[in-house]
C-alpha cells in the first residue's frame, strides 16, 4: 500500500495500491486487487478479488466488482503501418457511476480519446467485453458473453441478452432489447426488440 487509506477501508491481503490512488470510506479491497495510480474508488464499493483498476479510472459509490474484472485497460486500437499493426495510444479513461456491478472476468476498456462510460445502475454479467469509448446508459443490463464494440452509445434501460454482440459507432436507443446471440449491425430506435444474426426488428 503506497498511499494513505481511510480507517474504514477493509483490506484483505495481498493488495497493491499505487501512489496517487483515492479510496473513499467503507470500501472493501479483496485479495489480489491492484489499483493503479490516479484511480478513484467511491464510498461503499466492494472489489471482491483479483480486480484490476487501471490508471485514470473513476468508480462511483457502492460498485460491486467481481473476481477477475479489469477496468480501464488499454482499448484495442491499432493502425496499419505497411505490413504491420501499430498500437494507437489510448489516452482516455473510464467513468463508472453509482450502484454499478461488473461480473467475473469482464473487461471495460479505457477510451482512446475521452472516456468509456457506465452510468448509474448498470449491471454487467460475467465474461462481458465493453470496448473503448462505449457509453452505456443508466440501468442497462449486459448479460454473459456480450460484446459491445468501440464508440457505441446505448440508451437507458436497455438489455443485451447472453452472447449478444454490437458493432462499433452505433446508437442504440433507450429500452432496447437485443435477444440472446443477437448481432446488431445498425442503429436501433427506442423501445425496439431485435433478434437474429442480422438483428432484425
Amino acid at each position: 500500500i503506497m498511499c494513505d487509506l481511510p480507517p474504514t477501508v477493509e483490506i484483505i491481503p495481498p493488495v497493491v495500491v499505487d501512489p496517487g490512488v483515492t479510496v473513499s470510506n467503507n470500501v472493501t479491497l479483496g485479495p489480489g486487487v491492484y489499483l493503479e495510480s490516479g484511480s478513484r474508488i467511491g464510498t461503499g464499493s466492494r472489489l471482491v478479488a483479483r480486480v484490476t483498476v487501471c490508471e485514470g479510472t473513476r468508480i462511483g459509490e457502492r460498485a460491486l466488482l467481481h473476481p477477475g474484472a479489469v477496468i480501464g485497460r488499454e482499448g484495442f486500437g491499432f493502425a496499419k503501418d505497411g505490413a504491420r499493426w501499430v498500437r494507437v495510444p489510448q489516452i482516455g479513461g473510464v467513468r463508472i457511476g453509482d450502484d454499478v456491478e461488473v461480473g467475473a472476468n469482464s473487461s471495460v476498456d479505457r477510451g482512446a480519446i475521452g472516456n468509456t462510460v457506465l452510468e448509474d445502475g448498470v449491471k454487467i454479467d460475467n465474461l462481458v467485453q465493453v470496448a473503448h469509448n462505449v457509453e452505456v446508459g443508466e440501468h442497462c443490463l449486459l448479460v454473459s458473453q456480450t460484446g459491445i464494440s468501440g464508440s457505441t452509445k446505448i440508451g437507458r434501460h436497455s438489455v443485451f441478452a447472453g452472447q449478444a454482440g454490437c458493432s462499433g459507432h452505433l446508437k442504440i436507443g433507450s429500452g432496447v432489447v437485443a435477444a440472446d446471440r443477437d448481432a446488431v449491425f445498425k442503429d436501433v430506435y427506442d423501445g425496439i426488440t431485435v433478434s437474429g444474426v442480422a438483428a432484425r426488428t
